[in-house]
């Protein structure tokens, strides 16, 4: 499906120069002088080279449907993660570069959604928000108003998020897994 230039929007999947580019962010310019164009970042889904293009409004760009497939993640062996396919039960190794910071929110049977382009994976996506539990909090610095002031503290997958004064180490929280937010405190 052809689309417009400034039609492009972040998420879109593109084909652009025989490659499949992942839209990350793009900025709308209107110069004084001249037509308005869409500055847009994009990174290669298949080597993850980025790249920063100037579409016009009269420029058209291959917008590519890509076909999801439901998977489950098993273990990971080295610097491969293994799924199994939910439907035929096959096994499916990918490299854990593939999914960038979000595969430190992998856990073992996870359901998760491959985007595949002409039978071939070149994403996973992860639920939105993942529960994980605090091994280590900040105290609280006496003082402080708990409207505005958020402490760091370390999950039990290794990863840093910024969470509120009350929460302490041991508490499950949800966290949103591509933006490594605090989103509440789990049930």
């Amino acid at each position: 499906m052809k689309i417009s230039g400034v039609d492009i929007r972040p998420g879109n999947i593109l084909e652009y120069e025989k490659g499949i580019w992942k839209v990350a962010k793009t900025q709308h310019t209107q110069p004084g002088k001249g037509g308005a164009f869409m500055q847009v970042e994009m990174k290669n889904l298949i080597d993850g080279r980025k790249t920063n293009v100037r579409f016009r409004s009269a420029d058209t760009v291959e917008r590519v449907r890509l076909d999801t497939k439901d998977f489950q993640f098993l273990y990971a062996e080295g610097d491969e993660l293994v799924f199994m396919d939910t439907e035929n039960y096959d096994q499916i190794s990918l490299p854990a570069d593939l999914l960038g910071d979000a595969a430190a929110f992998l856990q073992d049977g996870m359901q998760v959604s491959l985007e595949m382009w002409e039978e071939r994976p070149i994403s996973v996506q992860l639920p939105e928000q993942v529960e994980a539990t605090i091994v280590e909090a900040d105290a609280v610095v006496k003082g402080q108003t708990a409207s505005s002031s958020y402490k760091p503290a370390v999950l039990d997958n290794g990863v840093r998020v910024m969470v509120p004064p009350h929460i302490e180490s041991g508490t499950r929280i949800i966290v949103d897994v591509y933006e490594k937010t605090y989103v509440k405190k789990a049930d």
